[in-house]
């Protein structure tokens, strides 16, 4: 980075984080401290009010705020591309603002720049599946929840485990605390305290019914933060399976998400897994037909046994 462009960054952090040490920008921009003392000097010779407190760090001088920055075409066809993906998978509110916001984007681009981005953006597309009535009803959930996680309200709604209670049911009422939304795989995930299990669940958007905002406020637990948050890891199963060539290309291509391992061998692919339990598999395994063998834990395999047994009593 050349200091033209270092000189820039620096300002532009600093209206990111308002205060910050020389140390702190020598780390960001692999330099010396030595070097930043010398951009400071020359950022306040330019006429940028950089404002240095002992102790503390150096600050922009309040209402100081940089002119909109030049974008190359590949920086605006990035954010472009960013807000193809909100309008395609965030609720209604977010779509709209997604669309003004490309509009907005592509009206400050200079023309050469606009131009450039517009035959770049023409090689690229962003495909999401058709929008059925589990899609629409999600992006439903979506508006709901963002809201009751920035009012603080609790939320009641219906909830399908994937995998039955030892009764064989697999529905419940929830009341939980909404703490925030992940978008993982694919999916919406809610991270949230539930008040059934007295502990912070995730739950599956797309399995959630009769969802409703409560009136019930709630405080996020001490200490918990989105940005660091990381689930325990539970999955302590492990099961291996073996996979026809024929059809190891498309098994791979499944990206199932509980995969940890694929490997090639003499008598075909070898994938392995880590589940919570074994059941969370066993559709998808069935689904591959003889294609696909289980190799371990043993009782997985007589579990596939006894459901393809099952299947063939009904033909």
């Amino acid at each position: 980075m050349n200091k033209t462009d270092r000189m820039l960054a620096i300002v532009l952090e600093l209206q990111r984080t308002e205060v910050l040490r020389a140390e702190d920008l020598a780390d960001i921009f692999e330099t010396s401290v030595r070097t930043i003392y010398r951009d400071i000097q020359a950022l306040s010779e330019a006429g940028v009010p950089v404002v240095g407190a002992p102790g503390l760090g150096y600050s922009l001088m309040d209402g100081y705020f940089l002119p909109p920055v030049s974008f190359t075409a590949e920086e605006a066809v990035a954010l472009l591309i960013g807000t193809d993906f909100i309008e395609q998978r965030f609720d209604a509110d977010y779509g709209s603002k997604a669309q003004s916001s490309r509009g907005k984007i592509e009206a400050i681009l200079p023309e050469q720049v606009r131009s450039e981005a517009s035959r770049v953006r023409k090689t690229m597309k962003l495909l999401t599946s058709r929008e059925d009535v589990t899609r629409k009803q999600e992006k439903e959930h979506i508006h709901m929840i963002r809201r009751a996680i920035l009012d603080e309200r609790k939320i009641r709604f219906g909830y399908s485990k994937k995998i039955a209670e030892w009764n064989g049911n697999r529905q419940s009422i929830r009341v939980a605390a909404p703490y925030g939304l992940v978008f993982t795989h694919g999916s919406w995930i809610l991270i949230a305290y539930c008040e059934m299990r007295l502990d912070i669940r995730h739950f599956r958007l797309s399995r959630m019914t009769e969802l409703t905002v409560l009136e019930d406020r709630f405080e996020v637990a001490s200490g918990f933060n989105l940005a660091d948050y990381k689930p325990e890891d539970d999955r302590h199963i492990h099961v291996r399976i073996l996979v026809n060539r024929d059809i190891a290309d498309k098994v791979k291509e499944s990206n199932n998400y509980y995969m940890e391992a694929a490997e090639e061998q003499a008598d075909g692919l070898h994938i392995s897994f880590r589940v919570r339990h074994p059941e969370e598999l066993l559709q998808w395994v069935l689904g591959w037909g003889a294609d696909v063998v289980v190799l371990e834990p043993e009782s997985f395999r007589s579990r596939v046994r006894a459901e393809a047994e099952k299947m063939l009593k009904r033909y």
